[in-house]
């Protein structure tokens, strides 16, 4: 079971680095800088988090096959894994922050990303590397340096059926955003270890991510109140595909995602403000982690019950908490019981 931290980079470095700090002291596995235009850049922080930690794994959450050639990623990739002495991890997914801004085509998304991936592996290898995919293409690439490790983590992200099928074919884990319904959960687990088996992979190969933004609080409407408006952005932009959320009443009525319908991505959440009303409890904790602990507790067990394999959290915290706080109340109250209710150790380094 791995536990993992997400934070984009619109915040100091420095004070990114600390909370990266934290979150190792707390026990989490993972710690993840969004590949977002036009925040810090990715890799930069992420070095400076490496200089900052000593244990725990770290990568883009996630870069895309598209605003950098998959042959400068396999570099900036490996770089990471130099400075942070083996503990890189590459996130992958399709990418969409930017791209309207720069004029940038993205073709084919879900082949592009399975090319990348064969291309990065291929150049971490240390080879010459001439590769010729429909969308990805390098002629006799080689690293100028010899890499620490021929094979690193590969997590893919994927909001959508098609993008699950290929990811579960090839990589260590796919990460699905706002899988917090367990019944959700559920359908994405059995789509993954369906499309693992029709590849030859041996059950559990894929492990399964839910990335959830967290709220936690005594007070559980601030907890609510500090996620609904981004829920009610996950449920009107369309973006993330949910098998089950609409059979169950969870999803925003046609009417009030007209409300929303032109909204660019590079508004960011503040346009939803007009809808937010229109979200209740139940739809921030379909796609979120909100409440106070023993509200956490219960709806991780229901979410490792389902096969959930790990979570991403972003912390938002509520009103009087901050980022530091927020992490320490969800470990020390939610996920450390949560795996004491289910006899387990709260996090299984080696699994992660």
């Amino acid at each position: 079971m791995s536990l993992g931290l997400l934070m984009a980079g619109h915040a100091d470095p420095f004070a990114l680095a600390d909370l990266a700090a934290k979150a190792e002291q707390l026990g989490f596995s993972d710690v993840w800088i969004a590949d977002e235009r036009f925040y810090r850049e990715v890799y930069a922080l992420l070095s400076v988090i490496a200089m900052k930690t000593e244990r725990i794994q770290l990568g883009p959450c996630v870069t895309d096959p598209f605003s950098r050639h998959p042959a400068l990623t396999a570099m900036a990739i490996t770089t990471l894994d130099d400075i942070s002495r083996g503990r890189a991890i590459l996130g992958l997914g399709a990418g969409i922050s930017g791209f309207a801004e720069m004029e940038m085509p993205r073709p084919k998304p879900i082949r592009a990303i399975r090319e990348s991936a064969e291309l990065i592996r291929a150049m971490c290898s240390g080879e010459e590397v001439t590769y010729r995919g429909e969308i990805v293409v390098l002629n006799g690439g080689k690293l100028g340096y010899k890499p620490r490790r021929a094979v690193l983590p590969l997590w893919i992200a994927s909001n959508g059926p098609m993008g699950q099928e290929m990811s579960a074919k090839i990589a260590d884990a796919v990460i699905m955003e706002a899988c917090g319904n367990a019944a959700e959960a559920a359908f994405f687990r059995a789509r993954i270890d369906k499309a693992a088996a029709s590849a030859g992979r041996a059950p559990g190969s894929a492990k399964c991510i839910a990335r959830l933004n967290l709220s936690i609080s005594d007070n559980r409407a601030d907890a609510f109140d500090a996620l609904r408006l981004r829920t009610a952005r996950t449920l009107a932009a369309g973006r993330t595909h949910f098998d089950t959320l609409e059979s169950q009443g969870l999803t925003l009525s046609e009417s009030v995602r007209a409300k929303v319908a032109d909204v660019p991505y590079k508004a960011g959440a503040a346009p939803y403000e007009a809808i937010r009303d229109d979200v209740t409890d139940a739809m921030v904790s379909a796609v979120a982690l909100a409440g106070n602990g023993q509200d956490i507790q219960a709806q991780l067990g229901q979410l490792f019950a389902a096969g959930i394999d790990g979570v991403i959290v972003a912390a938002l915290p509520a009103k009087g908490m901050d980022a530091a706080a927020t992490l320490e109340k969800f470990v020390t109250e939610a996920w450390r019981p949560a795996w004491s209710a289910a006899g387990r150790a709260p996090l299984d380094m080696a699994a992660a």
